[in-house]
């Protein structure tokens, strides 16, 4: 009998604990957070402030200069055009953000890291050797040559 007790008591301790437990994740994406400088009367979210949503126009969504070709006159024959939140101020939360680069013949972007990212590449003009190093113990290379259009007043072979 007592052992019969102790069965329910035990089920219906689990139950009770059972419906009062919940877990979830709030949703990491909103229409929008239009990314502002001053703070008066916004919401500080992903180390910005949000714009007010009712405020949010076409603009904040917008930027001119990626048909652009950056000056590669420098020691790394290159040239990063960036585009993220701080160009385009509703990008913040989205975790977008996007770069031309233009190089040079022999030129080169240097190795750098992207944390919790991702890189595509869209070669247009020429060939281009790229890749990345995986960072397991073995930092193995994984590595392709794209090619884009090669120009008629271009020698694909500098590449």
């Amino acid at each position: 009998m007592k052992k019969g007790v102790s069965f329910l008591v035990t089920v219906a301790l689990v139950a009770l604990v059972s419906s009062l437990a919940s877990a979830s994740d709030p949703s990491p994406l909103q229409d929008t957070c239009v990314a502002i400088d001053e703070p008066k009367d916004a919401v500080f979210v992903n180390g910005k402030f949000c714009k007010d949503p009712n405020l949010t126009v076409a603009e904040d969504f917008f930027f001119s200069g990626l048909d652009k070709p950056g000056n590669t006159s420098n020691a790394v024959a290159s040239n990063l055009t960036t585009v993220n939140v701080d160009k385009i101020k509703g990008l913040n939360t989205l975790g977008i953000s996007m770069v031309r680069i233009d190089y040079e013949p022999y030129g080169q972007n240097p190795p750098h890291t992207h944390p919790r990212a991702t890189e595509i590449l869209t070669v247009l003009e020429g060939t281009l050797y790229v890749g990345f190093v995986t960072s397991n113990t073995e930092n193995h290379l994984i590595s392709k040559r794209p090619r884009g259009k090669v120009s008629a007043d271009r020698d694909s072979t500098r590449y």
